[in-house]
């Protein structure tokens, strides 16, 4: 009689039982051993009686001196820990550009244009096989200079283009906030590759009027990740100044940076990126975190710039013909992988719990000590994390983290319909996401966000935050005119 296949163990509803059993014993450890031990001392308190309790503690022979100076003892070292412990770092709110219609670019209008432009139907071509399996929807948005015929990438079209995303995202922030310019103590901006004199920050002081002791910086040639890095400076600003308030600008200006030459790794920025801007407010005030969206919770920092390979994996220079462009390396995704490998070797242990660092290390001692060959483990971030903002960079760069992490396409869905609806916003498409997030309604109160940028260097940076409350879906924003419409289906190639 032929015997019955077997089935297949690792899809095994009892599996799934078993391990969030073993999840629950690790994570809860300390919590089932303290239980039993309190047990046993209630126990034997009820056996002992109260006149053997008040013996045992007459026993103890311990006086007033004795007493007192213990309680000057917990008093002293309750205001050491509550004096050094790290200042709460607040996100009140932040606000994104939205792109007004005027500055789209659908497919046929970009290609239109790249025909009028350029006399190599190779480049032509070879853009529109990018535009196809970018990912990017017929919304996205580049600045008015663009726009000409050819391209007019002038000083005075770059600092129009500033002062449009910069000034509408703050307006819109202090619009939600009430925050008067008077009260920022810290300004950081963070924009890589226009960086003008005066600077960024000094164009925003003069707007606005802030405070001439306002404490101001201006970070540039940072790339995609600047963003993260602009938020851990303002951190640790913020545990320095007490009682102060950071104002953060993240945003890339598209108007200097068009390429109009031919080499194929410097077209690909003029498919990929699109304007944006984002605004954030951050509060180390403790009375703020009633009102605060989320709490900062971690900030990691990798830097793969002492490997040549990863230092020129996305750098600007000219082509043969002397044109000036960003030249993206095919190198690109291995070398992310790397650098998101050693990010999260990082990160890990402040975030996964405990059964998953407990599996992780003994398959790492058992492919050390027993077999090679056995498959690393993979941590199961969707334990530490109940939602993700991937740097929309490209559809590559989700598709890669997805298959790695092991997410779900609903884990990566803020950072597609971010890509297809606003394109790569560089530094800012991270608060895009989250705002995708907060406008669908899934935020909820003790939520964790998980926040991973890159950007040249090469670099790869984290964010955790926690929500301190639920957010209610926003009526404005950039996805109020179409939060409706979202997700939408993306084909793997768009045939133009």
């Amino acid at each position: 009689m032929p015997m019955a296949p077997l089935p297949e163990f690792s899809s095994s509803v009892k599996l799934k039982y078993v391990k969030l059993g073993y999840q629950y014993l690790v994570n809860n450890f300390v919590t089932l051993l303290f239980i039993p031990v309190m047990a046993a001392v209630y126990l034997e308190l009820v056996r002992m009686g109260p006149e053997e309790i008040v013996g045992l503690w007459r026993s103890l022979h311990i006086d007033l001196i004795q007493i007192l100076c213990s309680f000057f003892v917990i008093v002293f070292a309750a205001a050491v820990y509550l004096t050094s412990r790290p200042q709460p770092v607040y996100l009140m709110d932040y606000a994104c550009f939205k792109p007004p219609i005027t500055c789209r670019v659908p497919f046929a209008t970009f290609l239109e244009h790249t025909r009028l432009i350029s006399s190599d139907e190779k480049s032509v071509r070879f853009q529109m096989r990018i535009l196809e399996r970018s990912g990017l929807g017929e919304e996205t948005c580049l600045p008015p200079a663009i726009h000409y015929i050819p391209p007019r990438p002038t000083m005075e079209a770059s600092r129009a283009e500033a002062q449009l995303v910069i000034f509408s995202a703050i307006d819109d922030l202090v619009r939600k906030t009430g925050l008067k310019p008077k009260d920022i103590d810290i300004l950081v901006v963070n924009c890589s590759l226009f960086s003008p004199t005066p600077s960024l920050s000094a164009m925003i002081i003069n707007k606005y009027k802030l405070r001439s002791n306002v404490r101001s910086f201006n970070l540039s040639g940072m790339g995609c990740s600047a963003g993260l890095i602009s938020i851990d400076l303002a951190r640790d600003l913020l545990q320095v100044h007490r009682s102060s308030n950071a104002l953060v600008i993240s945003t890339e200006i598209i108007t200097p940076n068009f390429y109009g030459g031919n080499q194929r790794s410097m077209l690909l920025p003029n498919c990929l990126f699109r304007m944006g801007a984002a605004a954030i407010l951050l509060s180390n005030r403790r009375r703020d975190a009633r009102r605060a969206k989320y709490r900062l919770v971690h900030v990691v920092r990798t830097h793969k710039g002492a490997d040549d390979r990863a230092y020129r994996c996305v750098y600007q220079e000219e082509d043969a013909e002397g044109l000036p462009g960003i030249s993206l390396s095919k190198d690109l995704m291995a070398i992310a992988g790397e650098a998101l490998k050693s990010n999260i070797t990082t990160i890990g242990p402040l975030v996964l719990p405990m059964s998953e660092q407990l599996l992780f290390f003994l398959t790492l001692v058992g492919r050390k000590l027993i077999n090679p060959k056995w498959k690393p483990y993979i941590p199961d971030f969707k334990l530490a994390f109940e939602h993700f903002c991937i740097h929309a960079g490209g559809r590559a760069v989700i598709d890669e983290l997805q298959k790695n992490l092991e997410l779900s396409a609903e884990h990566v869905e803020a950072s597609r319909m971010t890509l297809h609806r606003f394109g790569n916003t560089s530094s800012s498409s991270l608060w895009y996401e989250l705002n995708y997030i907060e406008s669908k309604g899934r935020m909820r109160r003790g939520d964790r966000v998980w926040q991973i940028g890159f950007g040249s260097g090469f670099k790869c940076n984290s964010a955790v935050w926690k929500c301190l409350r639920t957010v209610k879906s926003p009526v404005d924003g950039p996805w109020s005119d179409c939060i409706d419409r979202y997700p939408v289906d993306i084909p793997e190639v768009v045939k133009l």
